[in-house]
Formats: C-alpha cells, structure tokens, sequence
C-alpha cells in the first residue's frame, strides 16, 4: 500500500528542496530498508526529466571491510559518495535496521576508511558550496533508528513527518516562514564578530568576523531549522561542554567537554573513561579535526525531543552546536578534514549567547527586541 505520506516528502524534496529540472543528473541513496524512500523519489525526479541513479548501501560488507580489509580495500574511495558528489542532484536517505553495525569496529580502521574518502568529500565540500551539487538529506523512518529513539516505528513515522510538516495543507509555505523568522537573525549575525557562549560547564568566544551565516529552511536537510557559519578557525578560545551525547559510528559519548586555545582543541575530556581513548582517535583523525568547521543554532521547536538522530538533534530549538573537521565553505569556512562531526548544547536552563557583547539568546529563545 502507497504511503502519501512518503509520496509528499519526495515531491518536495524533488520541486522545493533540490529544484530538480529536465537533464538534471539525479543521484538518490540510501540503505537496503529505505528502498521505498529511493523509489517515491526516483519516480518524482523521472516525472521531472531527471536523469536517475541510484545506490543502495549495504551496511555489512562496510563492517566486512572494515573489520577484515587490507590496506588498499581500507583506502579504497567510496564509489557511492563520489558519484553522488559529481552529480547535478544529490537526494539521500537515512535509515538503518541497526545503528550499530560499525560500534565495536577498530578506530584506527574507521580512520584509514574515512581517509579514503578525504578526496571525494573535497569535491563534495566545492561542489555543495558553489551551488554546482544541489543536495538534500532526509529521514526514512525505519526500525533501527525508531528504537535509538525510544519510539515505535508508528512513535517514530510520526515524529519524522510531523517534524517536517508534512501533516501540513501547505509544507513549503510552513518551511518559508521559517526561513522568512530566521532570515533576521542571519542579517543580524552577519554584521558580528564575535559570539559570546555561556552555559553548564560551557565559556567560549568564537569568532566569526567576515563569515557569513546560513538560513537553513528545507533546501539541504530535511526536516530543516537552523542557522550556522564557519568560524574564524584559529580563533576560539575557551570551554564548551555537550550536554547530550556525542554520537559516531554507533559510539556514544557523554558530556564530552573541549578546552579550546587559539582554534585548536588541546584537551579533551568525556564522562564515561572507558571510551576516552576512542574519542580522541575520532578527533585526531587528521589536521583539521582538532579544529571547528561549524557554529550553529537549533530553530525548529517542532523537534521537542532528544532522538540519537543528528539530523532532529542539531536542529532542536533551545540548543546550539559546533562541530568539529570540515568547514563549510559557503560560509567563508576553510578547514579542512575527513570528518564533520556535530555535538550539542542544550541552552534552555541557563544559556545565554552575545554578539560583540550584546545578549541576543537566552534559555533558548532568541530576544526578539534585539531587533527592534
């Protein structure tokens, strides 16, 4: 049986988020369980001329290679990204039946394999920037990620839906009020230098002189809600706890807390001991991921839960994150890494966020008078 539900995600998916148009080389991706994410799709973008590709991930043979490739396998680029990252359109899909696939895999290995894809991400990195790949990631809700997040699959669909605003008459004109609410906040932030951030175990100043800040409505992530820029790298300067777990490849880190000198996390501390030594091999997988590509703020308060699901998580309103690897270039960012990882702040009991010493952000709500 059709779910419209999944037919009204790739409709705009394909006519507002990616603007697919005739001759368009279309890829679409995503794991085994979201076949019927990469067919509502591929039909949507066919409709429109598009010229389809498609990938199906297999989870396992990633662990087989993984947990038993040789040197050359380990360093062999991943064939999928690079030919999502050459394309004219890039609409993917997560979803897994297990999350956990990758967590008791080595971290020396997990480096060296996403090492190998340090050339494709670069190309993926210029491409997005420039406007040449029109991209978008989304949700298929599946059961893996349902129990990550405390739900049944039906708890779940719902949560990924309503979080959308596919249950909407009108989904795009919802998502251009959202862009229309943040677009303030961009224009006042694009005029600062510095931010000013104060929360639980959290004092660091960022500085985002001469970077521009981007309002995310729907276009790149789907659900959507938030504001972010690439900060000056070699300039923060101060502590900054995550309050919610810190989730790579299936591990899960609490409380990570970085010290921050002169851009450059010089020391690194999270709750649990026993996976400190995993951690620091995440952030020393090479030069830059010791270095912050991204500062951003959650927007969407449709997203009212905690989910192990970084694409809901990091747009949640009342939170910030960072991330640490790659910069985003369209923001004036120029770090560069293999890895992009998001960790996040919960800033609704006591946060506060300046701009060049302006409070403009508290508890997580932004102070609309600012503006006034």
């Amino acid at each position: 049986m059709k779910d419209y539900r999944l037919e009204k995600l790739a409709d705009i998916l394909v006519n507002y988020s990616t603007q697919v148009k005739e001759g368009d080389r279309v890829a679409i991706s995503g794991e085994e369980v979201s076949l019927p994410f990469i067919k509502a799709v591929a039909k949507a973008a066919i409709k429109n001329g598009g010229i389809v590709k498609y990938f199906v991930d297999i989870p396992e043979i990633d662990e087989c290679i993984i947990k038993e490739g040789n040197e050359a396998q380990l360093k062999e680029p991943n064939f999928r990204f690079g030919e999502c990252a050459k394309s004219d359109v890039w609409i993917s899909a997560w979803g897994s039946d297990n999350l956990k696939t990758l967590a008791s895999a080595d971290g020396e290995r997990l480096k060296k394999r996403r090492l190998g894809n340090s050339e494709n991400r670069k190309i993926y990195n210029k491409r997005s920037a420039t406007g040449e790949l029109r991209w978008c990631g989304t949700q298929f809700p599946a059961n893996g990620d349902a129990q990550s997040a405390n739900m049944s699959l039906d708890e779940y669909e719902d949560f990924v839906y309503k979080a959308g605003f596919i249950y909407e008459n009108d989904p795009v004109a919802k998502w251009k009020e959202m862009e229309e609410f943040q677009e303030k906040w961009v224009k006042y932030l694009d005029t600062k230098k510095e931010l000013h951030i104060i929360s639980t175990n959290t004092d660091i100043k960022v500085n985002i002189s001469g970077r521009k800040w981007i309002n995310c409505c729907g276009k790149e992530n789907f659900p959507d809600g938030e504001i972010f820029t690439s900060p000056v790298e070699n300039d923060i300067n101060g502590y900054i706890t995550f309050s919610y777990p810190a989730i790579l490849n299936g591990d899960e880190f609490e409380k990570v807390k970085f010290t921050v000198k002169n851009g450059r996390i010089e020391e690194i501390y999270c709750e649990n001991k026993t996976a400190l030594e995993k951690l620091i091999s995440y952030i020393d997988t090479d030069n830059g991921s010791r270095f912050f590509g991204e500062v951003a703020i959650g927007t969407n308060y449709g997203i009212d839960r905690y989910t192990k699901n970084i694409l809901f998580d990091e747009k949640m309103g009342g939170t910030m994150h960072m991330a640490v690897g790659a910069a985003m270039e369209e923001a004036g960012g120029v770090n560069q890494s293999a890895i992009h990882w998001d960790m996040i702040n919960d800033m609704t009991k006591c946060g506060e966020i300046y701009a060049d010493g302006e409070l403009f952000y508290k508890k997580g709500k932004f102070l609309n008078e600012v503006l006034k």
